[in-house]
């Protein structure tokens, strides 16, 4: 697989474009990922993102939309635009400055 071969950048974690995307994925791991790993909160129906993460994502370069994609659909949930940041130039950009990357840990 191309991403074992590219690495990702240091103290990153690998989440598919699709794991938060409402039409690839059900509301319950959608749900399950906005707690478990991006430390927000449900209080019945409604999202408390007080003391959720803030999160930076990237793609594989400038041309790539999965990460506006996902950013968007945050957004629609009442994730916090202050907490969500985007590195436009992704891998490409990262690996022609000769930055470093690391494998992909295995769950």
């Amino acid at each position: 697989e191309w991403l074992a071969r590219s690495g990702i950048i240091p103290g990153a974690i690998h989440l598919p474009w699709n794991r938060l995307h409402p039409a690839q994925a059900d509301a319950e791991s959608i749900a399950e990922t906005l707690t478990l790993q991006f430390g927000a909160s449900r209080t019945a129906v409604l999202w408390n993102f007080e003391n959720a993460r803030t999160l930076v994502f990237y793609c594989n370069g400038p041309w790539c939309g999965q990460s506006p994609t996902n950013i968007k659909q945050l957004l629609a949930l009442g994730y916090p635009a202050h907490k969500l940041k985007w590195y436009r130039g992704g891998m490409q950009a990262w690996k022609s400055l000769g930055l470093t990357t690391v494998p992909v840990a295995k769950r």
